[in-house]
């Protein structure tokens, strides 16, 4: 099947599908109020109705889908949500970002049920700043999850750190972590968010010091494949790890752009920081609709901007960094 295609010619061969908005850590750049129910908030997809968006869209051309939140796991059914996708023979990768804290008991039950890959959250290696940042005194239980996922047979584990400026304290004993391991440190730019505005003025570190930086230390960057994440890989033959950089404030981010995502209450957002959300819940009802479902994902392309607007200070849905998933 040929992949989805915009007006731009840019190829969609990713989904980042949100199964919850809920997420137990209070991180101080995301959530520092901890989550709040909304009374008014419409049900989470089901079980079935994600199943279904999987289908949809593998018969589109997409090839990977990555879990988000929230915190994915906060669902009791997330096994049987990657066991239902994992049954769709065009998806060949499902992947999930988590903040870590259930990978110690589950890793192991998520590989066999078909999760192959995983990004974990982890912005720093210093258990109270870890406490500081997330609000949860889980330090241990993430690190140990970690371990946990190369053990269960997952070839490399991503970690998400946001890149702040406290990161340049901590850069070297990131990099003594990863030399002996399968990890990829990928430092993601702090983005602003309409409830974020102050903290990203305070906090915020463009990535473009630390590729100069990488690249005069030998590391070097690597093929980007068809269905990768927006991270530029580098690899250095010193390191069994690698480092990415997600820079969405470079000129040329959108470019590349291989990625849509379905919200937790089922709707299809063109970009993140877009503003408004195309409905497909009423399409995911009954297997009879999948043509129609298929016909309105494609339709909805046309729509599809060439760029963000987060240099005007334009966030769109993104009030919260909640709404990225990793």
């Amino acid at each position: 099947m040929l992949p989805l295609t915009d007006t731009y010619q840019r190829k969609f061969y990713y989904l980042r599908l949100s199964i919850t908005d809920v997420c137990n850590f209070r991180c101080t750049y995301c959530l520092p109020n901890g989550y709040q129910r909304n009374k008014d908030r419409a049900s989470f997809l089901s079980v079935n109705e994600l199943e279904r968006v999987a289908k949809a869209f593998g018969q589109l051309g997409t090839t990977k889908i990555r879990l988000t939140g929230g915190e994915p796991s906060m669902r009791r059914d997330f096994s049987d949500i990657i066991a239902a996708i994992h049954q769709q023979p065009t998806i060949k990768q499902i992947a999930m970002t988590t903040n870590g804290y259930r990978l110690a008991k589950e890793a192991s039950h998520w590989r066999a049920a078909g999760l192959g890959a995983v990004n974990v959250s982890l912005d720093s290696l210093d258990a109270r700043q870890f406490h500081q940042i997330t609000g949860q005194n889980k330090f241990s239980d993430v690190m140990a999850g970690i371990d946990a996922c190369l053990e269960a047979g997952f070839p490399m584990v991503k970690i998400n750190v946001v890149l702040m400026k406290h990161i340049t304290q901590q850069l070297a004993a990131f990099l003594a972590w990863i030399k002996h391991r399968p990890l990829q440190l990928r430092f993601i730019e702090l983005m602003e968010t309409g409830e974020g505005s102050d903290y990203f003025a305070q906090h915020h570190l463009s990535g473009e010091n630390l590729r100069r930086q990488l690249l005069q230390q030998g590391w070097q960057l690597a093929q980007r494949e068809p269905d990768a994440g927006p991270a530029q890989i580098f690899t250095h033959p010193d390191y069994q790890g690698q480092i990415g950089l997600i820079m969405p404030y470079d000129k040329n981010f959108c470019d590349s752009c291989n990625r849509l995502r379905v919200s937790a209450v089922g709707k299809l957002h063109l970009c993140l920081f877009g503003e408004q959300g195309i409905e497909l819940r009423d399409l995911l009802q009954s297997e009879a609709q999948q043509a129609s479902l298929q016909a309105r994902i494609q339709s909805s392309l046309v729509q599809k901007k060439q760029t963000h607007f987060l240099h005007q200070g334009i966030t769109g849905m993104a009030s919260s960094l909640s709404y990225i998933g990793g």
